[in-house]
């Protein structure tokens, strides 16, 4: 079974509207997390580092999770109208030090496919509603094998 993981994209150190990072995310076809740091990263452990450095020992850890998760595993975000996208993990992990990442505090990020389709609340597994109605800006896993199935078959509906 494939994994399936909740990607809020809210930057913490922002006060954005909800669904700001989601919607930067979607439109350039990426998923990410946030922790701007003070020089562009040459590579993942300079990035890792610096995060730890800057951010705390949690934050590198949670980079180095996001990055080595594996190609193809399903993604689940919200967006500002309170729907669910969802989408597959195509690529490595690079620091994005645009203008608009930084102005969303999503500078970490992978390549992303997202389906074009939103999701209502009822359309979405329950486990999935559930992790994101508890609140919380990280990037995590959704332990659910109910819910890994049925976001494989809506990814295979399209």
């Amino acid at each position: 079974m494939t994994a399936i993981h909740r990607a809020p994209m809210r930057a913490r150190d922002r006060d954005l509207p909800d669904g700001a990072g989601a919607e930067h995310a979607l439109a350039r076809g990426v998923v990410g997390i946030g922790d701007l740091l003070a020089e562009v990263p040459a590579t993942l452990d300079a990035a890792v580092a610096a995060a730890a450095a800057a951010h705390g020992e949690k934050a590198g850890r949670l980079l180095r999770r996001f990055a080595s998760v594996p190609d193809g595993a399903f993604l689940w975000t919200r967006v500002g109208d309170g729907s669910y996208r969802l989408g597959r993990l195509a690529g490595p992990w690079r620091y994005d030090d645009s203008a608009a990442a930084r102005a969303v505090g999503i500078p970490h990020v992978r390549p992303a496919r997202w389906l074009e389709r939103p999701f209502g609340e009822h359309d979405v597994p329950a486990a999935v509603a559930a992790t994101f109605a508890r609140g919380g800006r990280n990037f995590q896993r959704i332990r659910d094998p109910g819910a890994e199935r049925a976001t494989a078959a809506l990814w295979d509906v399209g």
